[in-house]
């Protein structure tokens, strides 16, 4: 076991320092290999390699598809168009209600993250210079939008953080509807209510808008050039199309994928500056997201192996009481944030204890909202890949801005995992 916690550490560790886990999960494998007894050789060829091979067998089509949408929205101005449409109609004066509200049909439609933060950051500069906000709580409106309760908690949502759990728990993505809009409310009232709060703070202490070299030029850019974006209720088609597949008609996620990048291709065709091009490059950036949370499950594949497992799992089931929803979430949690990953966490969770889980009884359904949900806390711990690349994007710190991320994306949906144990437990779902 305490081969387990040292590799679970290392892992947090060099990762933070910037090390990949396409690195750091096989090397970490072998030293938790190396304490649990089991040959060196064995625990990569066949545990390591075979637990990475079978996640990305499993879910490689959901992250391509997902990947070649999101850059499809992206390259055609869709995804602008839609966040251009809500931002003006909520207008500058509620400027962190509007970045929240358009980051958070992004992502509830289908979008990627990734994709979602780069489209979402150049509008959200532009409301801020308007409404005369600093631009150090960017990161934390575009984190509450992005990564809290459209990615975990909202019935129905197509992001793989709310897909995952269905193969472990036979559920689908609609879940314990109750308990993730409860979830969902505590996240998105929490957290921008939070958010309002700084912001009146620092209207209070004078502190305003302050672009940076790169901001001024791009701002400048901007103003002088009209960008043809496409009409944001055709936009929308492909979102409502996925979302209409996967929760109404009941379809694999593959299939409702597939359908919004088709209904994306045939209406925005004209505007794909090099069809294949795009097509190429969602395909290619799909392979490192899904190969980094396949090295991460690979990692647990050898944990699940090891005689100190068994250890940590009579240890996790004595701290939560032989309540599963408690274990669930703690698990889930633990892993997320050692891994800096919410699908990386929970796939070693679920793949590891998800057995265990049911055994104890709990609702499956009430297990894959609180997985969901729970895979959304420790994630955003400071070496998270999407944090490094929102603080990156915007050319802000971790000084300048991950309190807030911490406050939104961290804190209070750890709260909103107990509001949804509490309520699971009470029997409502």
């Amino acid at each position: 076991m305490f081969g387990i916690i040292l590799g679970l550490a290392l892992l947090m560790f060099v990762t933070m320092k910037g090390a990949s886990i396409l690195i750091a999960g096989p090397v970490l494998a072998l030293v938790v290999a190396l304490f649990g007894k089991v040959p060196l050789l064995e625990a990569y060829s066949k545990h390591f390699m075979g637990g990475a091979a079978g996640y990305f067998e499993s879910w490689f089509p959901t992250f391509m598809l997902g990947a070649i949408f999101g850059k499809i929205m992206d390259d055609t101005g869709a995804a602008e168009s839609i966040a251009h449409f809500i931002t003006s109609k909520i207008g500058k004066e509620r400027a962190i209600i509007a970045i929240v509200a358009a980051t958070a049909i992004l992502t509830y439609g289908g979008i990627s993250l990734f994709v979602v933060v780069f489209t979402m950051y150049p509008l959200a500069m532009a409301m801020f210079k308007e409404a005369n906000l600093p631009k150090r709580l960017i990161p934390g409106c575009i984190a509450l939008g992005a990564f809290t309760f459209t990615m975990t908690a909202i019935p129905g949502t197509p992001q793989i953080q709310n897909i995952i759990p269905t193969k472990y728990f036979g559920t689908d993505a609609m879940a314990a509807p109750i308990v993730g809009l409860v979830a969902a409310v505590i996240m998105a009232v929490g957290g921008t209510y939070y958010m309002s709060v700084r912001a009146k703070q620092a209207k209070e202490m004078g502190e305003g808008f302050v672009p940076g070299p790169k901001d001024e030029r791009y701002l400048q850019e901007a103003k002088n050039e009209a960008k043809d974006l496409p009409n944001p209720g055709l936009a929308l088609i492909p979102l409502l199309i996925i979302l209409f597949l996967l929760d109404i008609l009941k379809l694999n996620i593959v299939v409702s994928l597939t359908g919004g990048v088709l209904a994306a291709v045939i209406l925005f065709f004209k505007k794909m500056p090099n069809p294949l091009n795009t097509l190429n490059q969602g395909a290619i950036s799909s392979l490192i997201a899904i190969m980094n949370t396949a090295s991460a499950v690979g990692f647990g594949t050898v944990v699940k192996v090891v005689p100190g497992f068994k250890d940590l799992v009579d240890l996790l089931s004595r701290v939560s009481m032989g309540n599963g929803l408690v274990y669930d979430a703690i698990a889930t949690n633990i892993l997320a944030g050692s891994t800096g990953s919410a699908s990386g966490g929970m796939s070693i969770a679920l793949e590891a204890m998800a057995e265990k889980f049911l055994a104890t009884g709990a609702d499956p359904e009430l297990l894959h909202r609180v997985a969901s949900l729970a895979s959304g806390g420790l994630d955003t711990l400071p070496h998270n890949g999407a944090v490094l690349t929102l603080l990156a994007v915007c050319g802000l710190t971790h000084k300048d801005s991950y309190r807030d991320i911490f406050v939104v994306s961290l804190l209070i949906p750890i709260l909103s995992v107990i509001a949804a144990i509490i309520l699971g437990s009470m029997g409502i779902k």
